[in-house]
C-alpha cells in the first residue's frame, strides 16, 4: 500500500523470481524503479483517482470546478473538527468529565496558510476561500504569484479581488508561518521537503494558531511538533500522518491528556484521508485486472516508470 513497504535494490537483489510489482496511486517512492527495470519486473499502480468514483479530480461541480477528493474532505474535516473542539467536546460527554469545557474558535475571515498548493491544497485553500471568508496565503520552494494564480482560476475562482489583492496570496515562508490561524501542510514527501517545518518555524507561530497535516509525516519534524504541543505554544495539530506508521501502540501520541494542563488539543487520526469505499473497490479491481492481463500476457495498465 502505497510507501509503507519499500522495495529497495538491495531487497530486489535477493527475489530471483519476482515478475510483478503492484501498488495503489500512480508513484512509490519506496520502490526502486531502475532495480526493477534492470531485473524485468514490471511495476504497476493505479489512477489516482479512479474513473467511476464519484468524488475525483476528474469530476466537476455543477459550477464547472473539480470536486473535492476524499483527502481533501478529510482535511478540511479535520480542521473543522480541531477548531470547533469536537474531539474534546465528544470526550468530556461521553465520560461525564463536564460540560462547555473549552472555546471553540471560528474560522471566518482568518487566514487559512497553505504549505503546498498542488492539486489538494488548491482544493483546501478553496473550500476555506468560497465557504469561510478564509485569507489564502501561500508558500512553497517554486511557487511563484503567477502559478498560484493559475491554481485559483482553474479553481473557478478570481486571481484578484475588489483591491487587486491575489485570491491565493503567495508569501515568504516565514511570514507563511507568522500570519497563519490554520498551517494546513500540502507538500510530497522528498529529501528536499523531509523535516521542513522544524521548531523554527513552529516557534513564528500565533499562540492562537492550528497546525493540520493530512499529507506526510516527516514533512514535520516530530520531536519539535510534539514538544511545541506540549508546551502550548500553538494552540493544536491535527494530525492524519506520522513518522512510522502504524503508529505503535506505545507513542506517546497516545495520550488523552493533550488539551489539559498547559497542552495543546491534538486531533489524531490514522492515515484515513484517502481511504473511502469507492476508492479502494476500484484500485482493488483495477490491480486484480492487471495480475489477470500479466498472466494472459497482456500489455499493462498503469505501468510505473522512473
Amino acid at each position: 500500500m502505497r510507501e509503507r513497504t519499500p522495495f529497495p535494490r538491495g531487497l530486489i537483489s535477493h527475489l530471483p523470481n519476482l515478475k510483478l510489482l503492484l501498488t495503489t496511486g500512480e508513484r512509490n517512492a519506496s520502490f526502486d524503479l531502475d532495480a526493477c527495470a534492470a531485473c524485468g519486473i514490471s511495476v504497476t499502480g493505479t489512477p489516482l483517482h479512479p474513473p467511476g468514483v464519484s468524488a475525483t479530480a476528474s469530476s466537476t461541480l455543477p459550477d464547472g470546478t473539480p470536486s473535492p477528493d476524499s483527502t481533501t474532505e478529510h482535511c478540511v474535516s479535520m480542521m473543522l473538527a480541531l477548531a470547533r473542539g469536537l474531539a474534546r467536546d465528544d470526550r468530556v460527554v461521553k465520560t461525564g468529565a463536564g460540560w462547555q469545557t473549552g472555546w471553540a474558535t471560528c474560522m471566518a475571515g482568518k487566514t487559512v496558510a497553505m504549505l503546498g498548493l498542488g492539486r489538494i491544497g488548491t482544493a483546501v485553500a478553496r473550500i476555506m476561500r468560497v465557504a469561510f471568508g478564509m485569507t489564502v496565503i501561500a508558500w512553497s520552494p517554486n511557487l511563484t504569484q503567477e502559478r498560484a494564480d493559475e491554481q485559483a482560476a482553474a479553481a473557478g475562482l478570481a486571481t484578484r479581488d475588489a483591491h487587486n489583492v491575489p485570491t491565493f496570496c503567495v508569501v515568504s515562508r516565514e511570514e507563511l508561518f507568522q500570519r497563519a490561524d490554520i498551517m494546513s501542510v500540502h507538500m510530497v514527501l522528498s529529501d528536499r521537503s523531509r523535516g521542513l517545518v522544524t521548531a523554527a518555524e513552529l516557534s513564528m507561530m500565533k499562540s492562537t494558531a492550528f497546525l493540520v497535516n493530512t499529507s506526510r509525516g516527516p514533512l514535520v519534524v516530530e520531536d519539535d511538533l510534539f514538544d511545541a504541543l506540549e508546551k502550548g505554544t500553538i494552540a493544536g495539530a491535527a494530525l492524519d500522518v506520522f513518522d512510522v506508521e502504524p503508529l505503535p501502540h506505545a507513542s506517546r501520541w497516545r495520550t488523552t491528556a493533550w488539551g489539559e494542563d498547559g497542552r495543546a488539543d491534538v486531533l489524531l487520526a490514522p492515515h484515513m484521508g484517502y481511504v473511502d469505499k469507492d476508492t479502494f473497490e476500484a484500485w482493488y479491481s483495477m490491480q486484480a485486472d492487471n495480475v489477470e492481463r500479466w498472466l494472459a500476457g497482456q500489455e499493462l495498465h498503469t505501468q510505473l516508470r522512473k
